[in-house]
């Protein structure tokens, strides 16, 4: 009688789990215990976010696990189906949206309703590294040209709806590609410039464009009313400025070391608004001060930088431009909520990885992280 050993639990998971990046992993889970950690306090008696932010950490880990496993040529593979199919959503939205709150960003499926644009942050950039990829060693003129359609056809179409801070994100992966694939600095250094002086002119002059008879072109009253809150919040204090006026007070009142762990005044007697997601850095510094926010600063930090090293050390075009992109979307996400919830930045719907509360948004970062944790395990498994 043949008796078949099954060989241990260890090595039938070994090869699922080998080559993975540990110092990436190791910035990813500091970044959810924080999470779970400001959720837990934030959220505590907000219905079920805690939990529901729980559920949301795991599926986005588990995704990041699936598509951890895919090699990189495969991943190639699906760019142009997934761009074409987020792009066809977003027509779909647009002709047969579900508007909230004077906004159609929202797609009924039947079973439940869908936010296409999320789609497109990783949609976009693997189109526009497939789309270098293939002409690498003979890039011309037409092939950038071309490369700003595909990034601008989604971003105008997210814009439309309008969701600005989708969009905003969707153009910064897309842009990241097309520099990293080799657009010339004389092109990129006088669009700094001439946004460096759009930034002066627009703070000199507030007190005229700001007033309620002028009509700013290619923007929204509500886009308009957003970036005049920035410049001077004090004006509606109650109203437009009110978001701004209590982020900063609550950050500032956090001090060195914060209030302490579920004692933020400011947080739990509710002055803070969407204090689970667009504002909860807010109650994060108030709870645990600059000490707690340098510590997620170094997380994100971390992760940003192994990230570019991943990148740098990609095997190929493709995977070059998609660790590049994917690692660089995550600093705009970071930079842009901090800076909307410390008033530097204009407020737009913008939640920072790994700590906001939003399921569509830890789905994304789950892809992201397993995009570079799958170009990382290519050169590792082939080291080996």
């Amino acid at each position: 009688m043949t008796v078949i050993e099954r060989p241990p639990l260890w090595s039938r998971l070994r090869p699922w789990l080998v080559g993975f990046d540990i110092p990436l992993l190791i910035a990813v889970f500091w970044l959810c215990g924080w999470g779970l950690l400001c959720m837990y306090s934030a959220g505590y008696d907000h219905g079920t976010r805690f939990v529901d932010h729980a559920r949301n950490m795991v599926l986005g880990l588990g995704l990041m696990f699936i598509v951890a496993q895919i090699p990189p040529q495969r991943l190639m593979a699906v760019a142009i189906p997934l761009y074409a199919f987020g792009v066809t959503l977003l027509i779909a939205t647009a002709l047969f949206g579900v508007t909230k709150k004077g906004a159609t960003r929202w797609l009924n499926i039947g079973i439940t309703q869908i936010q296409p644009s999320e789609l497109l942050k990783i949609g976009t950039p693997l189109m526009l590294a497939w789309w270098f990829q293939k002409r690498e060693g003979l890039l011309r003129w037409p092939d950038f040209i071309a490369a700003f359609g595909l990034l601008l056809l989604p971003f105008l179409l997210i814009a439309k709806q309008p969701d600005l801070g989708t969009g905003l994100l969707v153009l910064a992966a897309g842009l990241y590609v097309i520099f990293f694939a080799g657009l010339p600095w004389r092109l990129i250094l006088p669009v700094m410039v001439l946004g460096a002086a759009g930034i002066v002119a627009l703070v000199a002059s507030e007190e005229h464009i700001c007033e309620p008879d002028v009509q700013w072109v290619l923007l929204k009253e509500y886009q308009k009313h957003r970036v005049c809150t920035l410049l001077d919040p004090s004006k509606d204090p109650l109203g437009k400025g009110f978001h701004i006026i209590q982020g900063e007070i609550a950050i500032g009142s956090g001090g060195v070391t914060g209030k302490g762990f579920m004692q933020g005044t400011q947080t739990h007697l509710e002055f803070i608004p969407e204090r689970t997601t667009d504002f909860i850095f807010a109650a994060f510094g108030e709870e645990f001060g600059l000490m707690g926010a340098l510590a997620l600063l170094i997380g994100f930090s971390a992760l940003i930088l192994r990230g570019l090293m991943i990148a740098s050390e990609a095997p190929t075009l493709f995977t070059r431009l998609m660790a590049g992109a994917v690692t660089l979307s995550f600093f705009t996400y970071v930079f842009v909520n901090m800076g909307m919830v410390s008033g530097i930045l204009p407020v737009v719907g913008v939640p920072l990885p790994f700590i906001s509360y939003g399921g569509t948004a830890m789905v994304t970062l789950g892809l992201s992280l397993g995009l570079l944790l799958s170009i990382a395990r290519v050169k590792k498994l082939v080291k080996t």
